[in-house]
């Protein structure tokens, strides 16, 4: 018979709840930013900074809570700071955006002509959308076109426009506005540029034949256009705010200020939970990875659905349509408030001295190139976490078809389930048996490996459908690597100072790995693509795995010790360890 321990059903719950009310927003959000009209320059230095809030707060409050013993207070106020800034998002309109083509009349015909910039182009299946299903529509255009002195004549003698013969009733600015009329059938991709090919043009309520001889002067301006139609106005508008200029919009500090009271709030929720998930587990730690179990279960089961729900309530909508994950974030996390507040927790142990029984660790070795290996698979972390389901997005653009935006966030949600049941949950079970094996500096290698690997293969993608099998390598890359840095922090952290240990790890990983990652991977898939980026980070990772065979070789060979105390676990913490069990597979706010 199965024994429950009904005093840690609260705990599970939470694990269960959290990971489930942040498994909606937090792998979408940087395809909302995107979607809400900044670069993926933006993204990168707005989760740049965001571990950094992490790391400092991780700490700190891991800190006030071990000192004050508020261990269970602090965790139900930042909850709260997680939930209500994420729904807060939803209610942040797009940036000012920016629709100019260039208006050219020549040779008896008159055109709109529309070039992305930037690197982007244009959706081929957004032009045979138009062209197809409203062949036989027609398109109307308000025009505001600069002029030169010359083109009003060209208006009075060619157009027929007679009121704008005397130069009395061309208008103060210069400005030229008419409607131009295309019919949907004469809308043309060609060479990444979108052609509108006008039929006619209505000027004060009149028809208007665009008509320019060859032999005129050359009638080409560029023009604010305004089209009736919701698809060509996405196709032909982009932000009109440079890179450079975002920090000048309420929209900007509106998210960035959102962004980082919620990574504040995750983070603490996830040090300090942590803290008092091992407190309440006293003498059995081992026994952690079956409590976490349930975030991961929750994390990969809400995930699926949110991805398949904003599939399917976008459809026949020019943009996702995000709201039904913020109304499940908001909803999951006060049910988890209310399993939290149940739980039976009291802190006992208290170190009188916090900061100098934390440093006392750091004068050993092995823990300075462990605390090292996090920062750099922060790297590697930041580049999945906030890049891989923009560059499987650009995939799917690419693809030949005009299916893939009905069924993005539906592959998007069923990649997170993969990496939740088909890599996460079974290192879980197996993260005790690896670790007793292997030990620690093997498992560091090991992930290095599997992050290089991992990474080559993106880079060889050319259907976003074949990332699947990828995904079961989340294993190696997250499961097995918070199992060695949450037993680590777990097992070397002084008593009374779980809580501030936690946070410590968390805080090297997150806020300086991380960040740094998510900076350079934003510049990088900006200026070389997402292939590309992707095959330079798994380089680099390969590279980094044998440079750790070797130290850790190096480092072996001049040591005369057999067991160094500190770095890997204690014999007599793993003499309780069953096989078949985890030592203590750590958490992380997305996961």
């Amino acid at each position: 018979m199965v024994e429950i321990n009904k005093k840690l059903l609260p705990m599970k719950a939470h694990y269960f709840l959290f990971n489930a009310g942040t498994a909606p927003v937090v792998p979408f959000m940087p395809t909302l930013v995107r979607q809400l009209g900044f670069s993926t320059v933006i993204v990168g230095t707005i989760y740049t900074v965001l571990p950094i809030v992490g790391m400092l707060v991780k700490p700190l409050f891991g800190i006030i809570a071990d000192r004050f013993q508020r261990q269970k207070l602090l965790f139900l106020i930042f909850q709260i700071l997680t939930a209500v800034p994420f729904f807060l998002i939803m209610f942040i309109p797009a940036i000012p955006q920016d629709s100019t083509v260039t208006f050219h009349c020549h040779n008896g015909a008159a055109d709109l002509k529309y070039c992305p910039d930037n690197g982007t182009s244009i959706d081929a299946c957004l032009v045979e959308s138009i062209t197809t299903n409203e062949s036989n529509g027609t398109l109307l255009c308000d025009m505001e076109c600069r002029t030169e002195p010359w083109m009003w004549d060209t208006v009075c003698k060619y157009w027929n426009v007679s009121a704008y013969c005397d130069e009395k009733n061309i208008p103060a600015d210069r400005i030229l506005r008419l409607t131009g009329v295309v019919p949907n059938n004469h809308i043309n991709l060609v060479d990444e540029c979108l052609y509108f090919m006008l039929r006619e043009g209505q000027m004060d309520g009149d028809r208007v034949p665009l008509y320019c001889p060859a032999n005129a002067t050359d009638f080409r301006t560029s023009c604010q256009v305004q089209c009736n139609n919701e698809q060509v106005m996405g196709a032909i508008s982009h932000s009109k705010i440079a890179d450079g200029d975002v920090t000048g919009l309420y929209q900007f500090w509106l998210l960035f200020l959102f962004l980082i009271v919620s990574w504040a709030g995750m983070a603490v929720v996830v040090s300090v939970g942590d803290a008092i998930c091992f407190e309440m587990l006293g003498d059995k730690p081992h026994l952690y990875g079956n409590q976490r179990l349930w975030g991961s279960i929750g994390w990969g089961t809400v995930s699926l659905f949110a991805g398949f729900l904003v599939d399917t309530l976008s459809e026949g909508k020019l943009t996702k349509d995000y709201t039904i994950v913020f109304y499940m974030t908001i909803v999951l996390i006060g049910f988890d408030m209310l399993c939290s507040s149940k739980l039976q927790h009291t802190q006992t142990r208290l170190s009188t001295n916090i900061l100098k029984d934390v440093g006392k660790i750091f004068v050993n070795f092995r823990i300075c190139v462990f605390f090292c290996w996090c920062v750099l698979i922060g790297f590697g972390t930041a580049l999945i976490w906030n890049f891989l389901f923009w560059h499987l997005e650009d995939l799917a653009s690419a693809q030949e078809g005009c299916g893939h935006s009905t069924w993005i966030k539906t592959l998007e949600g069923i990649i997170m389930s993969i990496q939740t049941f088909g890599g996460e949950l079974p290192f879980f079970f197996l993260s005790g048996w690896i670790l007793k094996k292997i030990g620690h500096i093997h498992a560091m290698s090991l992930v290095l490996l599997g992050f290089g690997v991992r990474f080559l293969l993106y880079s060889l993608l050319t259907d976003p459908w074949w990332v699947i099998p990828i995904e079961f390598m989340n294993g190696i890359t997250f499961g097995l690597f918070y199992a060695t840095m949450a037993s680590y922090a777990s097992i070397v952290a002084p008593p009374g100072t779980e809580a501030t240990m936690q946070g410590l790890v968390g805080a090297v990983f997150e806020g300086v790995g991380v960040s740094l990652g998510s900076l350079l991977a934003g510049n990088l898939f900006h200026r070389i693509g997402g292939s590309a980026t992707f095959r330079a980070f798994g380089t680099a990772a390969l590279i980094l795995f044998v440079l750790h065979v070797v130290v850790q070789k190096l480092t072996d060979r001049f040591s005369s010790q057999e067991t160094r105390p500190g770095y890997a676990p204690p014999k007599e913490a793993l003499e309780n360890v069953e096989d078949d069990e985890p030592i203590v597979p750590g958490g992380s706010y997305q996961k």
